[in-house]
């Protein structure tokens, strides 16, 4: 009796043992499973063997199942290993530990060994201590660290979440790129793409195709083909012609970029910078334009234009660089002398509200002015929207229909977005070329001041050693003679932009010559110099130098 238990216990040793010896030499004189590809058994509460033909030999693991291939370990609560094709499938709780560097957990498993690729459903979830992915169905390559799916799936990185149809995961770098309806959403931003590449290590944002970026803490949306951003350091780059929509404004460039931690930001490549103000509205173009948010400023070179909208009569201005920024600000560290007889209104003092008319704009270099009305060159500009007034410096000259008008300084109002008044001081000269002669009406002095009336000179005054040249003509527009005075103010009272009659105050010296007994030529006072080569021909003449 104790033989025969002795005899069935050695049995039943030798069923287990015996498998397991079998397996082994199997694997070893199997050349095909190389060390480091073998599919090992770690651990398993239970198992069951069955060998169902030459090629399928399973072994059933139940409980607590660790397998263990190289440096990844499987586990899960049952699984089936396939010794021959060296292939696992594996079922309930399934985790895949990738060198201690990427997790993987399903319901499912299909791990095929030689190939090192595992096939994965139900609740997968993939994580590499920086960000979880999500999806019902996910391949996994080992030797390459590549998870793909192609029904949906989700990744969360700390407070960044995005969903996609597609995705692919690479672990050594720990990209994904998103595909087909991809959507980022994090506390400052909606992101919404075709195609997306995100690291989880340095959370920059890559895209590649037409892409829609809402901030809503800026108020801000970015429409572009090409660029990235960095959503841990909030700075970004964009390619391709991008368009930003504030609030305030639009920008399109061919190459942005920005930093909404420090608010600055750069526009390269036929940068256009549109206002939305339709009151006090301006847009600027250049090929570069620097932008600093915090104190609302714009820096533009390389071919710069500014266009403040005034209707149909816009004022077009070029210069070697423009710059504008908050009047308010400006007015704290230098004084801006108020020149409008009027008082200004004051700045709100609400700093949620935005002054529009807070904004005052520079030139430097080569300034050039063009509108329908009026046109200007000279070194420096001054303009302030808060008392619409034109600063000109250092030999500025201005023309208005065939009236130019020359001085060391000029000052030009405007009104209700038309000329108001031209105030020159120092050295005034205005020269009116009279029906395309060569004979020139002239008056000079101090100072001048000239005024308009829908958009053209009314009236013009000189003060200070004034002198004047005019032309008489009778009303067939024949010339009777012409006139050298000088006074200590002369009034000059123009009919269409073209001087009709001249007025004198005090001191009244001068003659009139009939029109064949002077040398037009030489009937010139001190300083003329008729520059209408320099004068801007149309809003396209002041690009093209």
């Amino acid at each position: 009796m104790i033989a025969n238990k002795i005899g069935y216990l050695f049995l039943l040793l030798v069923l287990i043992v015996t498998p397991s010896i079998l397996f082994a030499q199997r694997q070893d004189n199997d050349t095909t499973i190389r060390e480091g590809k073998r599919l090992d058994i770690v651990f398993a509460e239970r198992y069951n063997y069955q060998k169902l033909d030459s090629i399928n030999e399973f072994i059933s693991l139940v409980g607590k199942v660790q397998v263990k291939q190289g440096s990844t370990l499987f586990f899960a609560d049952s699984a089936v290993l396939n010794r021959q094709i060296n292939s696992l499938e594996a079922f309930g709780n399934v985790h895949i530990n990738d060198a201690d560097s990427i997790h993987t957990y399903a319901q499912y498993l299909k791990y095929l060994g030689k190939e090192k690729k595992a096939y994965l459903k139900n609740k997968v979830r993939l994580t590499d201590g920086k960000g979880v992915l999500t999806t019902e169905e996910l391949e996994y390559d080992v030797n390459v660290k590549i998870g793909t799916y192609l029904k949906g799936g989700k990744l969360v990185s700390e407070k960044t979440t995005l969903t996609s149809i597609e995705g692919f995961y690479y672990g050594d770098t720990r990209d994904v790129i998103f595909k087909r309806k991809v959507v980022m959403i994090d506390p400052e931003n909606k992101i919404t793409s075709d195609t997306l590449q995100y690291n989880t290590g340095t959370k920059i944002a890559t895209f590649t195709s037409p892409t829609t970026i809402l901030n809503t803490k800026e108020k801000r949306t970015i429409k572009t083909r090409e660029g990235f951003y960095d959503m841990k350091n909030k700075k970004g780059e964009l390619y391709k012609r991008s368009i930003i929509d504030d609030s305030t404004y639009t920008f399109t460039a061919d190459d942005m970029a920005f930093d909404d931690s420090t608010g600055l930001a750069e526009f390269r490549g036929n940068a256009v910078y549109r206002g939305k103000d339709t009151a006090q509205g301006f847009d600027m173009i250049a090929n570069n334009i620097k932008t600093n948010k915090k104190n609302n400023s714009l820096l533009a070179t390389q071919k710069p234009l500014l266009l403040i909208k005034q209707g149909i009569d816009s004022i077009y201005i070029t210069a070697d660089t423009l710059y504008s920024a908050k009047l308010s600000d400006f007015m704290k560290t230098r004084n801006v002398p108020q020149i409008r007889e009027t008082k200004p209104t004051p700045f709100l003092t609400d700093k949620n509200v935005e002054d529009s008319s807070d904004k005052f704009f520079e030139a430097f270099f080569n300034v050039r002015i063009f509108s329908d009305s009026l046109q200007a060159v000279g070194d420096s500009l001054f303009y302030s929207l808060k008392d619409s007034v034109f600063r000109l410096f250092k030999s500025p000259i201005v023309w208005a229909q065939e009236n130019q008008i020359t001085g060391d300084t000029i000052y030009l109002f405007i009104k209700e977005k038309k000329p108001e008044r031209l105030f020159v001081f120092e050295n005034a000269m205005a020269i009116n070329r009279v029906d395309s002669s060569e004979y020139f009406n002239q008056l000079k002095g101090t100072t001048i001041n000239a005024f308009f009336t829908d958009g053209k000179i009314d009236k013009m005054r000189s003060k200070g050693n004034a002198a004047n040249i005019y032309y008489a003509q009778d009303d067939f527009k024949k010339f009777i003679g012409v006139n050298k005075s000088s006074s200590d103010v002369i009034d000059v009272l123009f009919d269409d932009g073209k001087p009709q009659k001249v007025l004198f105050l005090r001191d009244l010296e001068g003659t009139t010559y009939p029109m064949r007994q002077i040398n037009h030529n030489e009937l010139r006072l001190r300083g003329f110099n008729w520059l209408d080569a320099k004068r801007p021909k149309s809003k396209f003449d002041i690009l093209s130098n």
